[in-house]
């Protein structure tokens, strides 16, 4: 999954955008009420790692 799609994915669920970062934007999920971070890397793939880590925190299925 490309990091824009993500982003697309998540403010749909109800995350929103906080602040941009050096490399990265930090994100908000009212679900979990955490801050996460996503890479700020639009056509490329995120690793999956990161995906589980972004998934795990918004409390989200991507």
């Amino acid at each position: 999954m490309k990091t824009s799609e993500a982003t697309r994915k998540l403010a749909k669920v109800g995350c929103y955008f906080v602040e941009h970062g050096k490399e990265h934007d930090c994100w908000y999920s009212p679900v979990t009420q955490k801050r996460f971070r996503v890479p700020r890397h639009g056509s490329q793939e995120l690793a999956t790692g990161t995906k589980r880590s972004i998934e795990k925190l918004a409390g989200v299925k991507l």
